[in-house]
């Protein structure tokens, strides 16, 4: 089997829930298809066109009309049964995936249905799950809901308006801070007209953009179910009870730190809707917790689970070489996947003092010799990544011309003039023959010495003041073996050049404590996210205003040109505008430089016991395992019968 990296495109390969400040973002404009409004009803409001559809996109494009029967993508015979189990490593103390507090059980979010949902084949379209029709004017100043009203809640009561509007609510005053700021700004009221009729009321000062998929796209919860006690059950709490929700999967059983299993409720109101065709297939989804990676990989060759998607290219590369590969009992796939990569890297603290000099982050950069680790670690596997969204049409490429210059020119002063005459920041090349590139570390050097971190004696660079240059790199111990050894190799170069550079290793929890407090100088992180789409999403990730605490924003970047570029893509009229501000903000961001690159790979990696099926073609934004695959049942009850399982 040759294993290799083939195209520019990576993305996360988890399709869970999740709430909308994370997911919209990752989509928008590259729409696969295009339906004008066709698929809307249009009626007139004064001289305001009110549009009455059963789905939503910002420029009015749904690829699917109004009597869809089921996607394209997804194989609406799909048998139902089974069970898929994956493998997590680390520990969980809470089944409440929306607080700051606690570390959250894997796919807790899975339970809850949504007003409406993306769909894996395009980017920017939603269609309705608990609603069946929206509707908006041109203006989007409002949005109104239709509900379903036979959607029920898991004990049989329905689904309402008051239920949407209580869990609206509830995320503004107890959900994440920087979620909640910006939607309480956003939306000025929230109404049940009727028991199943639910108006969203927007600033007319705020941008248009992510108003609708915003409010539609947050989990609903049971009112009653969060008034029964209101003082254990709160949003911003961890907690091992399951708030009260409405979809395909609800809780069967766990035990904390070693599984969770969700099993598929029989009797979920949404299973004949066309959106969930040929989804939702398996009877339950286990998941099994270890302590690290080299334990779960062992418990995966013994069948203890059963579906993996590889992240380590070391691992892929020469650890599944063991005798169920070659007996054809576990399959191996590469799968192609059409989104950007995620902009993983070394993520600066720009809170930090030694690191709010860009000289000292760039010179940092240079001790990082992408290239050796790529051969020495990762097996050659993965590609070199410079842009926020590589590999897409709104990448930024050389100097800005055309219709980008114009519109960077437009901002006025705040674009620096640099940014105007000078090619696009690309990450170094390194030598990939040996770990320390000398033309690199002495360029390095001479940065830091610029920025006023001399040499000592002892070999240690210090400040005017004394101060040592200290950078230390967090990562917990259930990491990927390789991606800790790119944070050693880093930092022995690091230390090579005087800077007083070290790694800590600490257990899952303390790190996610120390990551929400921002409680390091580097973190490698993937919170970042690709945009092919404008809204809201981008404030929170790599906006000023919630910088100082956003989750989504572990650099604290605060730019104001990040924040103008932002706040112009709003206006964009069309998606030809709303691109070329999209290729402004790729541009900008490089240019704030806050994050290293590291590199990516172009393939889902996945492998499965073989009685995992799935649609012939894969949609392009998702890798749909948790969705729409399936178990064959006379495979799974042939290796049963072989004791291929644990």
């Amino acid at each position: 089997m040759t294993i290799q990296a083939k195209r520019p495109h990576r993305r996360s390969t988890t399709r869970a829930r999740a709430l909308p400040d994370l997911r919209f973002v990752a989509t928008g404009a590259l729409a696969i298809g295009v339906a004008l409004l066709g698929v809307a009803a249009l009626a007139q409001d004064g001289d305001e066109k009110i549009v009455t559809s059963h789905g939503y996109s910002y420029f009015g494009n749904l690829d699917y009309p109004a009597d869809y029967a089921h996607f394209d993508f997804v194989n609406p015979d799909a048998p139902k049964g089974g069970e898929l189990v994956i493998g997590a490593t680390g520990t969980f103390d809470s089944l409440n995936p929306y607080s700051r507090k606690g570390r959250p059980g894997t796919l807790t979010t899975v339970m809850y249905d949504q007003l409406i949902e993306s769909v894996e084949d395009s980017v920017g379209q939603y269609y309705c799950i608990l609603c069946e029709s929206i509707e908006y004017p041109e203006s989007r100043d409002w949005v109104i809901f239709h509900m379903r009203e036979d959607a029920k809640f898991w004990d049989g009561t329905p689904v309402t308006a008051e239920d949407v509007v209580y869990s609206h609510k509830l995320f503004i005053t107890q959900g994440l801070p920087s979620y909640a700021q910006a939607v309480g700004r956003m939306v000025t009221s929230a109404e049940a007209l009727d028991t199943y009729t639910v108006k969203f009321t927007f600033n007319p000062e705020l941008t248009k953009r992510s108003r609708i998929e915003t409010v539609g796209s947050t989990p609903v919860f049971s009112k009653a179910w969060f008034e029964a006690d209101p003082e254990n059950r709160r949003l911003d709490e961890p907690r091992l009870e399951v708030a009260l929700g409405s979809g395909p999967y609800k809780l069967e059983t766990y035990e904390v730190n070693r599984h969770i299993v969700y099993e598929r409720d029989p009797e979920y109101w949404g299973k004949d809707l066309p959106y969930n065709a040929g989804r939702y297939n398996y009877d339950s989804i286990r998941v099994e917790y270890f302590a690290d990676q080299t334990a779960s990989f062992e418990a995966f060759k013994a069948g203890t689970y059963t579906f993996k998607v590889e992240s380590d290219p070391k691992q892929w590369a020469t650890a599944y070489n063991f005798p169920k590969v070659d007996e054809g009992v576990v399959k191996l796939e590469e799968i192609p996947d059409g989104s950007p990569p995620n902009p993983t890297g070394f993520v600066f603290n720009l809170a930090k003092p030694q690191l709010q000099d860009k000289r000292v982050r760039e010179a940092i950069a240079l001790a990082y010799n992408f290239e050796w680790s790529n051969e020495s670690l990762l097996y050659g596997l993965y590609s070199p990544r410079s842009s926020f969204v590589e590999g897409t049409p709104v990448e930024a490429k050389d100097v800005p011309e055309g219709a980008e210059l114009e519109f960077l020119k437009s901002l006025g002063d705040i674009v620096p003039a640099d940014l105007l005459e000078e090619p696009v920041r690309v990450m170094h090349s390194s030598d990939p023959a040996r770990l320390p590139d000398r033309g690199n570390l002495r360029a390095a050097s001479r940065l830091l010495s610029e920025a006023g971190w001399e040499v000592g004696d002892d070999g240690i660079r210090r400040n005017a003041d004394g101060e040592t240059l200290k950078v230390n790199m967090l990562i917990p111990t259930n990491i990927e073996p390789s991606v800790e050894a790119m944070h050693e190799s880093f930092v022995r170069n690091l230390v090579q050049i005087g800077v007083d550079a070290t790694f800590e290793r600490i257990d899952p929890s303390q790190y996610t404590l120390r990551r929400r407090e921002r409680d390091y100088d580097v973190l490698y992180s993937t919170r970042y996210g690709a945009f092919l789409s404008t809204g809201g999403g981008l404030t929170q990730m790599y906006g000023s205003r919630e910088a100082e605490f956003s989750l989504f924003n572990p650099a604290g970047l605060a730019s104001p040109l990040v924040d103008a570029i932002i706040e112009a893509s709003f206006d964009a009229q069309s998606q030809a505008d709303t691109d070329v501000a999209l290729m402004a903000l790729d541009r900008a961001l490089r240019y704030e430089f806050f994050v290293i690159p590291t590199g990516y790979i172009a393939d889902h990696w996945v492998a499965y016991y073989d009685m995992y099926e799935r649609p012939e073609q894969i949609p392009p934004y998702g890798l749909g395992y948790l969705s729409f695959w399936w178990v064959n049942p006379e495979k799974e009850a042939a290796l049963k019968a072989e004791g291929q399982l644990d």
